[in-house]
């Protein structure tokens, strides 16, 4: 069965403080509604606690590291979730119950089984 990726797009902040305890126990009864869909996921600390790498010079090339993510925006990659469902219809069906959803974005996408193409 196809696994899609539902990538959460949020306000920029960090989840586990208690002020968001509300938030977490949405996701929490998404995770008890969806558990038999879901393979795997996790919440992501704030933007600023990322560090962006970049190889200048191609493979074997230089390490260039820089604090911070990769593009400012107003809406972050706060999480994802790696779910199996039958289509890309219910995919977008479960994703539409995220709370991130109700004031940010997800997006969906399928994820490419390699394992399956060896031959």
């Amino acid at each position: 069965m196809p696994q899609y990726a539902a990538l959460i797009y949020a306000a920029d902040v960090d989840w586990s403080r208690p002020e968001f305890a509300d938030v977490t126990k949405e996701y929490g009864a998404f995770g008890e509604a969806a558990a038999a869909v879901i393979r795997g996921g996790a919440a992501l600390y704030p933007t600023g606690t990322a560090t962006t790498v970049r190889v200048r010079g191609g493979k074997g090339g230089d390490v260039v590291t820089t604090d911070g993510p990769y593009a400012e925006t107003k809406e972050a990659l706060t999480g994802f979730y790696l779910l199996e469902c039958a289509d890309l219809d219910e995919a977008v069906k479960w994703a539409a119950q995220l709370p991130g959803a109700w004031d940010g974005a997800i997006e969906v996408r399928p994820v490419i089984d390699f394992g399956s193409q060896a031959g």
